[in-house]
């Protein structure tokens, strides 16, 4: 296919209000752009922007620059300490200075030349990127959780859809040996009947009182807050804003919505539940008493879903299993965690799922995955609705502790059961000029 073929197909779907890369053709990057690494034709590559190039955002820009099939050609940060050392890395890996530079995302996002994103930014940052994104035809993948809210979430999932983009959610695990073996035990029936959960997740978090201080050169620490409530400048822990803010309501609830994204998202695979949620949900939780950090640093709600299977989130010291997920059935247990994985009875890890039992999606590269699926069109194996629905249980768990009582929910409407309160919590206020 020529030059000319490709462009003629993308004005054609540009004109429809359907872009490019929906119809499977990425957009073409000069082979100059490819440096001494372009064993790929450029027209074959997907170029991507990264937009939050720290922690974890350096390390998922670092993956696709690894990847054949990709090229970055753009990174976007509010902290321009970030920003250099990402254009650094990124040009030293092409042998050029052609990498671009952002500090607002959405002249990166405004780019025709771009066709996907690597997302990666605090929590309450997360949403409205998204749906920029997504209504300018950018395929994402985006770090865990999907969102701050249950209603950010809700719009999130709604307009990636809507515009037909690809999503892939860095809940990495699934693209994990010992995890997808464990949910596919419990998917054949291998335990029998599942009638217990428990999902572990970190106990901790922030504690103690911050100095406020003069925001460091170089952040722009306005556009860091974004439609987080306004607070003057505060080194939030030993990494400035970049950090710490996983404690602060405000940004983030905790270790509970920071790892819900992962064990209970591995909860869902392995009980068949990636496309609802609980119906009852309570629990308690501890939370800081001064200084400004209060999300919870230990917690423990349980779920009681309509078929009856009934799941616990804690932090790991309140289960006996600690980290990772658990599924309880009639004959036996399946327990999987990072680097471990043990069942009751022992054997029945080594049994092999044949042709009779549950297959679940297959991946062992979450980055390729991501990839493959913007080629072929095909979902990833962590796409935007299991995200949404994984997140969902953390918030529920959240709202439940915070009114400090049981609350019903409706998963097929996505609202509390005759709960104004509860409802009202659904969504937080947006600082102006932020909106979804």
């Amino acid at each position: 296919m020529t030059r000319i073929d490709i462009s003629r197909r993308r004005f054609l779907g540009n004109a429809a209000g359907v872009s490019a890369a929906v119809v499977g053709f990425p957009y073409l990057v000069s082979s100059s752009a490819l440096g001494a690494n372009g064993a790929v034709a450029a027209s074959e590559r997907i170029t991507m922007g990264c937009i939050g190039v720290g922690s974890q955002g350096s390390g998922n820009m670092q993956a696709f620059l690894s990847k054949k099939g990709a090229q970055v050609i753009a990174v976007c940060d509010v902290d321009k300490s970030h920003l250099n050392r990402a254009k650094g890395t990124v040009d030293k890996k092409y042998g050029n200075s052609d990498c671009a530079t952002y500090a607002d995302f959405r002249e990166l996002i405004a780019r025709n030349d771009v066709d996907a994103l690597s997302l990666a930014m605090p929590d309450h940052w997360h949403s409205i990127p998204v749906v920029t994104a997504a209504r300018a035809g950018k395929d994402m993948y985006a770090e865990k959780p999907l969102a701050r809210t249950i209603h950010e979430a809700k719009v999130m999932r709604d307009t990636v859809n809507r515009y037909g983009r690809i999503w892939q959610t860095g809940s990495w695990q699934r693209s994990v040996e010992n995890f997808h073996h464990g949910c596919e035990l419990v998917r054949s029936g291998r335990i029998g009947k599942v009638t217990r959960v428990e999902v572990g997740l970190p106990t901790g978090g922030g504690t103690g009182i911050r100095q406020v201080k003069p925001v460091p050169e170089g952040l722009d620490y306005d556009f860091w807050l974004g439609p987080a409530p306004w607070r003057p400048y505060m080194d939030f822990g030993g990494q400035g804003v970049h950090w710490d803010w996983r404690w602060i309501m405000d940004y983030s609830g905790g270790q509970l919505t920071d790892w819900a994204g992962h064990h209970i998202d591995i909860a869902h695979w392995g009980l068949g539940l990636d496309d609802t949620g609980p119906v009852e949900i309570e629990g308690k939780g501890v939370y800081p008493k001064d200084g400004i950090y209060n999300a919870p640093t230990e917690y423990k709600f349980t779920c009681k879903y309509a078929n009856g299977v009934e799941m616990v989130v804690a932090s790991d010291q309140q289960v006996p299993k600690g980290m990772g997920t658990v599924w309880y059935g009639e004959k036996g247990w399946v327990h999987v965690d990072r680097g471990r994985q043990a069942t009751n009875p022992p054997e029945l890890w080594n049994e092999v799922i044949g042709s009779e039992g549950v297959k679940l999606y297959h991946s062992r590269d979450h980055h390729q995955n991501f990839l493959d699926c913007v080629k072929s069109r095909q979902k990833t194996i962590a796409p935007i609705e299991v995200a949404c629905r994984s997140i969902s249980v953390g918030l529920l768990g959240e709202i439940a502790m915070l009114l400090e009582r049981k609350v019903r929910w409706d998963p097929v409407q996505e609202e509390f059961v005759n709960d104004s309160e509860a409802n009202r919590l659904l969504s937080r206020p947006m600082r102006a000029p932020w909106h979804l």
